[in-house]
């Protein structure tokens, strides 16, 4: 994003009256914390992706050879 973009956000927001202002800054604030934590889990699924692709392909081969029986919720 662009310095001129940000300034003009803040230009706007600095229009507002200051509960207005409190209450931007606020949802800004979640909002960005939010794009924190999917950032993280996107990069913690990616360092996993190859993982998760070797586990399924071993389960398919265990299927397709017989030796794997369904798992029930009541027996765990």
């Amino acid at each position: 994003m662009s310095s001129t973009t940000i300034a003009t956000l803040v230009k706007m927001i600095e229009s507002l009256p200051d509960p207005a202002q409190e209450q931007v800054v606020e949802h800004l604030r979640e909002y960005l914390l939010d794009l924190q934590d999917e950032v993280r889990w996107d990069e913690l699924f990616q360092r996993t992706q190859l993982g998760l692709v070797k586990v399924a392909r071993m389960a398919k081969r265990e299927i397709a050879a017989g030796r794997a029986a369904p798992l029930h919720f009541d027996e765990l």
